[in-house]
């Protein structure tokens, strides 16, 4: 098969144990984009991204943010698909009222803003090199239902019972509105149940690269990966990924912080 894209994510699937790139990465890729493009696809936000598209000199290429909630072509969106506002509401007003102090941090676009300072809002700045804006939950529902837009992601981070609770909440009343997954025992990452990576792939590829699915590679990992490398012509899971990912995969490769997928272009693309 002729393939003609390369999708990957980036948390668990590119990234070192530094959470970095590997100069073994940076150079397969470098030399792979020669040849066809190479996308990043994740659940971060764009700005949380673009610095790793420099390091690989892919910076001028789409990328696919928030799971799919975002899909940017010259730095500008082709697709945009964000959560209800009624739905952040009723998990604020959950949060709130149950007295469970669990973090919320809120994203639209290139805009993250968490409650206060915390162990988590440090956690997710040092992992993604992006710094938050500080406003309550409550400033940013009102900020944003002022200029009628909502969140493209929504990512709860506390202690694991608490999580459970948001979880459990989620699972009552949102299963049809919304996606949440657990990316590790402290995080729930809440999107769109309209969108997936999957489908951000395929809008991608109809509306711009005119390829179709069956041309394509995907590196993934994580739940959010699952229908992506399930669907798409050649689907590969690092070693580290989930079961549910490996089971749709068409092939697996090495782990991911030791550059499973580098390692893998290569044999591909006989570099």
């Amino acid at each position: 098969m002729n393939y003609k894209i390369v999708f990957s994510d980036i948390d668990g699937t590119l990234l070192n144990g530094e959470r970095e790139l590997s100069d073994f990465t940076i150079k397969t890729i470098k030399e792979v984009k020669e040849k066809l493009p190479v996308v990043l696809i994740s659940a971060r936000m764009p700005d949380a991204m673009h610095h790793l598209q420099e390091e690989l000199d892919i910076r001028e290429l789409p990328i696919i943010a928030y799971n799919g909630g975002l899909v940017l072509v010259d730095d500008k969106p082709i697709s945009s698909v964000e959560i209800p506002m009624d739905s952040l509401k009723a998990i604020h007003q959950f949060n709130t009222e149950n007295n469970l102090d669990v973090h919320l941090s809120l994203y639209h676009h290139d805009e993250w803003y968490v409650p206060q300072t915390d162990f988590w809002s440090n956690r997710e700045e040092n992992n993604t090199k992006v710094s938050p804006q500080i406003k309550s939950n409550a400033e940013v529902i009102e900020k944003w239902t002022s200029e009628n837009k909502g969140p493209h992601k929504i990512m709860a981070m506390g202690d694991e019972e608490k999580i459970d609770k948001i979880s459990d909440f989620l699972s009552e009343n949102y299963k049809d509105k919304l996606h949440f997954y657990r990316s590790n025992k402290n995080y729930l990452e809440v999107a769109n149940k309209e969108i997936s990576k999957f489908s951000a792939i395929q809008y991608l590829l109809d509306h711009h690269y005119k390829i179709s699915t069956k041309d394509t590679i995907a590196f993934g990992d994580n739940y959010n990966d699952v229908e992506m490398v399930g669907g798409v012509g050649m689907g590969v899971a690092v070693s580290n990924a989930r079961q549910e990912v490996k089971d749709v995969a068409t092939k697996m490769t090495g782990h991911g912080k030791e550059d499973g997928v580098a390692k893998s272009l290569q044999a591909m693309f006989s570099l």
